[in-house]
């Protein structure tokens, strides 16, 4: 196994909490909103004054993120279309308008893997998961936008969406660069119309998804965390904050952008001892 570097210092609760309420009166649909980073970033946008609708498929968990800040829960499947255009419906019929959306929900299964193991119905389904729904939620965001002529859609990439992996997963990473080049398009095509969107490339995160996927290989997290400059994964906080800045009028002149949070790899050739 290759040795792991000694843990950096995580942010504490003092430095990470958020200073600023950019988002007053601003209605923000969150998918994937209960847990990792949906979940960091509907606590993250509330506490900046936006009005948080928590879209999620596990009921439970949904419900607990919008009970918790104040927001609306939406149960919603991001791979079936009607459902996504009724939970944007929803956000707007409670609240008067659709100003964000965060793009998030996604998966990566264990058998998504080398192209070589990794079969079809894996491929699809990943496909389907992180790049098909991030098409479905765009779609039923931007004719709110657009009535608008003002809106801020971020949707999660990655930062495999822009640099290659030897420890693959095939599918997850296509549709990561998939979410990318998306991103630029819709970003150059409705800039004059008030819209922005931004592709936002986290690193390694320390989600309850990062943490199954790697229990079950601890070489495959071992050889990841070693490239991390900063010497460990992302916490889901730092990347809400990510979000929050995307959404906010501090980055208005932000757009079609590869928005990296990724504690230096991509701009890594050597990482430090």
């Amino acid at each position: 196994m290759t040795d792991t570097p000694a843990p950096a210092a995580r942010p504490s609760a003092a430095t990470s909490a958020p200073v600023c309420r950019r988002l007053v009166d601003r209605t923000a649909v969150i998918t994937g909103a209960g847990s990792g980073i949906g979940l960091a970033t509907a606590r993250r946008l509330a506490s900046e004054g936006a009005r948080v609708v928590c879209a999620d498929i596990d009921e439970r968990a949904g419900e607990a993120a919008a009970d918790e800040v104040g927001g609306l829960f939406v149960r919603v499947d991001v791979t079936d279309q009607d459902q996504v255009e009724a939970a944007f419906q929803a956000a707007h019929d409670a609240f008067g308008s659709v100003d964000i959306a965060f793009n998030n929900a996604g998966i990566s299964p264990p058998d998504d893997d080398s192209i070589l193991t990794t079969d079809l119905a894996a491929w699809q389904r990943v496909q389907q998961t992180n790049l098909t729904s991030v098409y479905l939620c765009c779609k039923a965001a931007l004719p709110y936008m657009r009535a608008q002529g003002r809106g801020s859609i971020i949707n999660t990439a990655s930062f495999v969406a822009v640099m290659g992996a030897a420890t693959s997963q095939i599918s997850y990473t296509a549709s990561k660069g998939g979410v990318l080049a998306m991103s630029r398009e819709l970003g150059v095509q409705f800039a004059r119309e008030g819209i922005r969107v931004n592709a936002l490339c986290p690193g390694p995160v320390n989600t309850p998804l990062l943490k199954e996927l790697f229990a079950k290989d601890p070489e495959r997290a071992a050889r990841r965390l070693v490239h991390v400059p900063v010497g460990r994964f992302a916490e889901p906080e730092e990347i809400a904050a990510a979000v929050a800045f995307l959404a906010s009028d501090d980055a208005s002149f932000v757009n079609a952008a590869e928005f990296l949070v990724d504690g230096g790899i991509a701009g890594a050739y050597v990482t430090p001892l």
